[in-house]
This record gives structure tokens, sequence and C-alpha cells, in this order.
């Protein structure tokens, strides 16, 4: 059996704003080709957590492990992550594939293949076909799947994902998490989620990291999660959660290792 191997290592993270604890000493490991979801309400830290790994926040203290080097010094264009926010941040300007290219264009090393790269991923994701319209004219989904692509055309080697789909309705957000998915697994990325939505979290990752106020409150497998919570806080907040909307979890997250 494969033994995998820690992309990323976070260890003793802390940040504080006007004195009060943001992040408490967080440790965690993010493995390589892992779909990580960072599980929690509104103020738990997650996103908090997600800018100081991606190099827009600095922590108090505490170490960001890069296959073994240290990368809290360095800035977010040498960290090799990627970012997709939740508001898609395309230039309206721009077409889909101008979008797509533009940081290539930047990057020395890309900046001769630029259209090149990002007419391949544009085709890997499904939208060629839309490369020369603008995002007004584009639906939300088709919107995301290009924050995306424009994302995986820079190679990264972990892709940071902000609340991605919450801002989709409910049909483009069932279509967006089997596109996420399917595209982990095309591309081979190592994928790092955030999210507020026990659903989400469930249907997408390997593993989830509960947060609360700062702190983890378990990290594991979905079933061991749903079967064992390490918490009064997880049973409430993901377990009672995801019994409210489904009678029958199981069937409706469709995985085959239930």
């Amino acid at each position: 059996m494969e033994v995998l191997k820690p992309k990323l290592s976070v260890r003793n993270l802390n940040k504080s704003f006007d004195g009060k604890k943001v992040l408490n000493d967080l440790s965690f490991d993010l493995m390589e080709g892992e779909f990580l979801s960072i599980l929690g309400p509104s103020g738990c830290g997650k996103t908090t957590l997600l800018r100081i790994l991606i190099g827009l926040e600095t922590a108090d203290n505490g170490q960001i492990l890069k296959g073994g080097k240290e990368i809290s010094g360095l800035s977010s264009s040498q960290r090799g992550m990627g970012i997709v926010f939740q508001n898609y941040a395309l230039f309206p300007n721009m077409t889909v594939l101008q979008n797509v290219e533009y940081a290539l264009t930047l990057r020395k090393e890309t900046k001769k293949q630029a259209r090149e790269i990002a007419l391949r991923t544009l085709e890997q994701v499904g939208l060629l076909d839309q490369k020369n319209k603008r995002p007004n004219q584009l639906s939300g989904g088709q919107q995301q799947r290009v924050a995306i692509a424009r994302t995986l055309a820079t190679n990264p080697d972990i892709i940071l994902l902000d609340e991605p789909i919450s801002a989709l309705d409910v049909t483009n957000r069932e279509i967006m998490k089997a596109e996420l998915k399917a595209l982990q697994k095309k591309f081979n990325v190592t994928m790092l989620f955030i999210t507020h939505d026990q659903e989400e979290a469930f249907f997408l990752s390997d593993r989830i990291m509960v947060m609360d106020q700062g702190n983890i409150e378990q990290l594991d497998t979905p079933l061991e999660i749903y079967r064992n919570p390490a918490s009064d806080y997880v049973r409430s907040f993901v377990v009672e959660q995801l019994d409210k909307k489904y009678t029958d979890l199981l069937r409706y997250t469709g995985r085959s290792d239930v």
C-alpha cells in the first residue's frame, strides 16, 4: 500500500486580532493528492487560516512547511499555491481566454506558452467554446469554472478554495460539487477547501477538519466524524445538522467506502 506524504504541514500556528485569539495553536497535515475540507461556521478562523497559508496574512507564530521546507517567509507567488475565491475575482473587461492566460503572461517561464496553456486548460474543463465570451455573458457556474481553470493553468502544487460554490444557486452547486471532485481526480491535485456547509464537506472530502473558535475539534474521514464525533460541538454542528437535512446520509453521499 502506498504511504501518503504530507504536502503541507502546519505546526503550532497562532493568530490574534486586537488581542482576540483567532487561531489557537493549530497543527495538521495536508496529504499529497488529498481533498481536505475545513468545515466551520463564520468566525471560526477558517478563512484567516487560508489567508495565512497563501501569504495574504502573517501568523503571530508557528510553522508552515511545504515539502518539508518552511515557506512562511515567502511571498504568495513563491509558495506554489493557487487560490479560488468565493466571488470568482474575474476581470470583467477580459474574455474567458484572457482571464485564464493573464497570470501566465506575468511569469517568465510561461509567458511564451501562455495562450497554448490557457487553451488547453479551458478544453480540459469543458469551456473552450466559451473562450471569447466575457464573464457577464456566463452563468455563475461557468464563471466559477473559469476561476478554477485560471488557477489550474498555473500548475500549482496545492489549490486553496475559499467557499467557491456558496454563491451559486442550488442546481449549480450540485453540478459544481461533482465537477470539483472530477477535476481533482483528473488533475491529481491537492486541494484545501473552506466551507461552512456540512453536505459539501461530506460529498467532496477525503478528510474533514472541523473548526470552532480557532480550534480544531476533529480531523478525520467523513464516515468517522459521522459515526464517532469527537465532541458535543461536532455532534451538534455536523452530525445533527446532517440528520436534519437527510434521513439517509449514506445514500446521499454515494460514497463507495461507506
